[in-house]
């Protein structure tokens, strides 16, 4: 009964236009974190967009939590609203802890590695940035939203790579002295490989979404 109720009254589409504008913020906070590993930007530039990027994204996320409580109908379960909105603001709040690490540690050069990390984390930011308008309808997009999920999650994969790989050649560099530049240098790879896992969650919370509502 009550879903028959629900298809009566008004679409609420805020919630989509919501989460769409946080992928944009997403991506342009990825965008900045790739251009100052990548050395496109300097990494003060850097650092400043994507600390801007995350506080966009954070007022964002506001009107999300703000709008679950004010709103009658959904579009789908409030619980899972909240939970999007908070692993795609992860994603962005992990950046963020990456440019701080950057800054406090004075880190002026990165290694190949996290250059590659960088892309790899800015295709992941816009894999997603792709999927989140496919909620706008789940049955229509059900087989494209689970191929996307599906590519994010090699995407990450490729990320644990990338990361033993520059832990292991920071290690050889640095086994024998200069005991703190790899310590800073795990903590920077430590960082960047989290911030796709965090997209991953994003990938993995729209999946379920899309499950509940088949």
């Amino acid at each position: 009964m009550l879903g028959w109720f629900q298809k009566l009254l008004p679409r609420e589409n805020k919630f989509f236009d919501l989460f769409e504008s946080h992928s944009v913020a997403l991506v342009a906070g990825a965008k900045a974190l790739n251009g100052l590993l990548a050395g496109a930007v300097s990494v003060p530039e850097g650092c400043a967009e994507v600390i801007a990027q995350e506080n966009r994204a954070d007022e964002i996320a506001g009107q999300v939590m703000l709008e679950v409580g004010r709103t009658f109908i959904t579009p789908f379960d409030r619980g899972d609203i909240e939970e999007l909105i908070g692993t795609m603001d992860d994603a962005i709040d992990q950046m963020q802890k990456t440019v701080k690490a950057i800054t406090l540690f004075e880190v002026g050069s990165f290694a190949p590695c996290m250059k590659d990390l960088g892309m790899v984390i800015l295709q992941a930011s816009e894999r997603v940035a792709v999927l989140l308008p496919m909620l706008r309808d789940i049955k229509k997009h059900a087989i494209s939203i689970g191929a996307l999920a599906k590519e994010i999650g090699a995407i990450e994969e490729r990320s644990d790579e990338l990361y033993d790989e520059g832990l292991k050649a920071l290690f050889k560099a640095h086994q024998t002295s200069d005991t703190m530049s790899f310590i800073v240098g795990a903590e920077i790879y430590d960082h960047l490989e989290k911030v796709v896992d965090r997209f991953e969650d994003v990938a993995k919370r729209v999946s379920r979404i899309v499950l509940e509502h088949l």
